[in-house]
């Protein structure tokens, strides 16, 4: 009996909100909050906006589901899932999605704040719409035009806080914008012949692996730079240099590895490890920020 086959309803529901990936957008849009404060958040303004954040994610992964049904069911990596399945009906799912969008809008806008409101709005129109429906179909850079709308959290969190977009927000947004294409591209090449069998324009389907695997390293190169700004600004200190200084040389290395090895597994760990570095790096930008020695460490905090 397959998965999809002993999913509940709920489970069915639950799914088409992509919870692993809502997850980690919840994740960096807390950090985002905490760090927009030098004490901690008010209570009640934070728990709104972590969940309107979430259910706005969730609403733009159910119309994802809902536009990619027929390319997933062509897909075996996502050929399970609830629409393809059978499970649920494009009507359940898009009233699913707008019930689950109205619900996040109205409590970001009434109990957080209308910016981040409308900031999370575009943000949501920009995966759903503009990436989902044109930009994934349209161009091999689909991932990195498309990106701004997934490196939106952290902003917005902080917006949440704040109220204001100020320039560490902007750079927050800048290191998981500079994060997504290593990241993703590195999943497209695991999963090259599934994207060319749904004719998706990858970069690796496109342009072949050899040319996405160069791309990867050169990010990687850009991505060192674009993370290690937070300690330079003096937004972070010494304690965060040293972690996010770890975190690239591993990253590197397996940028490096992908060039110089066939290895099939390799991409796949690459996209693994990218998920636990950007997991890892937000985590060493919220221990900094607590720390108590940082202006010790870091003058310039």
């Amino acid at each position: 009996m397959s998965v999809s086959a002993r999913r509940s309803p709920l489970l069915s529901f639950f799914e088409l909100t992509k919870p692993k990936v809502v997850a980690l957008i919840v994740f960096t849009a807390v950090v985002g909050m905490l760090l927009a404060v030098p004490g901690m958040p008010d209570v009640l303004r934070f728990l709104m906006a972590t969940l309107g954040i979430g259910m706005a994610a969730g609403a733009a992964a159910a119309i994802n589901h809902l536009v990619d049904q027929k390319v997933d069911a062509k897909m075996k990596r996502t050929e399970d899932r609830p629409l393809p399945s059978g499970e649920l009906t494009s009507r359940q799912v898009l009233v699913f999605a707008l019930i689950l969008g109205a619900i996040a809008m109205l409590i970001l806008y009434f109990l957080v704040n209308p910016l981040t409101a409308v900031l999370t709005f575009f943000s949501l129109i920009g995966y759903a719409v503009i990436y989902t429906m044109y930009l994934k179909r349209a161009t091999p850079q689909n991932i990195v035009i498309g990106g701004a709308a997934g490196a939106a959290p952290p902003l917005l969190g902080w917006v949440a806080m704040t109220g204001q977009l100020e320039a560490d927000a902007m750079l927050l947004f800048l290191i998981i914008y500079v994060w997504t294409p290593p990241h993703f591209w590195a999943l497209a090449i695991h999963r090259a012949d599934d994207y060319a069998k749904a004719d998706i324009p990858m970069l690796p389907v496109t342009h072949g692996i050899e040319f996405t695997r160069w791309h990867i390293f050169f990010y990687t190169l850009l991505l060192i730079i674009v993370t290690t700004l937070p300690y330079l600004t003096g937004m972070s200190g010494l304690f965060y240099l040293v972690g996010v200084s770890v975190l690239n040389l591993v990253f590197l290395s397996f940028s490096v590895r992908m060039l110089i090895s066939d290895n099939e597994q390799l991409p796949i760990k690459t996209f693994v490890w990218s998920i636990m570095y950007l997991m890892a790096l937000f985590a060493f930008l919220l221990i900094d920020h607590y720390l108590p020695w940082k202006a010790i460490l870091h003058p310039m905090a």
